[in-house]
C-alpha cells in the first residue's frame, strides 16, 4: 500500500517447502497465496526449498522476476541490519534493487496504520512461549494490538511472537474469506490451517 502509486507491482514472490505445499514460516497453503495474488491482480513466483537452500532458491526467484521485466523487489523488513544486507545481496544477483519502505519505523505505528487504512489480517502461527492456541485465527484488531502491547510483546509480531495472513486491504479486489481448519503444535509454535472459502458462483438464465 505504501508504494502502490510509485511502483508498477507485477508479481509476488513466496518461498515454500520443497513439495510446494506450505509457505515457509507461515505454513500457508498454495491456494491461499494464489487467492491473495488474484485479488491483487499479480502474477506469482513460487520456489520450493529447505532452510539450507533458501538463499539459492530466492536468487532463482529474483532471476525469474528480472526475466519478467522487474527492476526492484519490495521487502517488508522493519529492522535487523543483517537481514537487510541479505535482501540487498540476493536482489543484486539478478540485477534488482531491494526496496525497504518500512525500515526503521515504529512497529506499533505500522500495525496501527495497517488497520486504520482498512487492512485485515488473522493470526496463523503463535509462539507458545508468548501466546497460546486460543489466539489462532483471531483478527488483528486494535484491541488485539493493545492487548499484545500490555503483555510486553511486539504488536506487529516482529520478534517472533506471531505470524499473520492478510485477508483484506484497499488493494484487494474483494475480501478473502477463509475456512478455519485444524490446529497443530510444532517446534514450540501453534499453527492453524486456513483455506480460502469457495468463491460464490452466480448463474444467469
Amino acid at each position: 500500500m505504501r508504494l502502490h502509486a510509485e511502483f508498477d507491482v507485477r508479481a509476488m514472490i513466496t518461498m515454500f517447502d520443497e513439495p510446494l505445499e506450505r509457505s515457509r514460516s507461515h505454513g500457508l497453503r498454495v491456494s491461499l497465496i494464489e487467492a491473495q495474488a488474484h485479488r491483487l491482480g499479480l502474477d506469482t513466483i513460487f520456489e520450493g526449498c529447505d532452510w539450507p537452500s533458501y538463499t539459492a532458491a530466492f536468487e532463482r526467484a529474483a532471476a525469474r522476476a528480472a526475466a519478467m521485466g522487474c527492476t526492484h523487489i519490495v521487502f517488508g523488513d522493519i529492522f535487523e541490519d543483517t537481514h537487510r544486507e541479505w535482501t540487498e545481496r540476493v536482489s543484486a544477483t539478478a540485477g534488482l534493487t531491494a526496496v525497504q519502505p518500512l525500515w526503521g519505523e515504529s512497529t506499533d505505528a505500522l500495525v496501527r496504520e495497517f488497520i486504520d487504512r482498512g487492512g485485515e489480517a488473522r493470526l496463523v502461527t503463535v509462539r507458545e512461549e508468548y501466546l497460546d492456541a486460543s489466539w489462532l485465527g483471531q483478527p488483528l484488531s486494535l484491541a488485539v494490538v493493545d492487548e499484545l502491547t500490555a503483555m510486553g510483546l511486539d504488536p506487529a509480531g516482529e520478534r517472533g511472537e506471531y505470524h499473520s495472513v492478510v485477508t483484506g486491504c484497499p488493494l484487494f479486489r474483494s475480501p478473502l474469506e477463509v475456512i478455519h481448519g485444524e490446529r497443530v503444535r510444532h517446534r514450540g509454535c501453534w499453527a492453524i490451517d486456513l483455506a480460502p472459502a469457495p468463491e460464490a458462483s452466480h448463474a444467469a438464465v
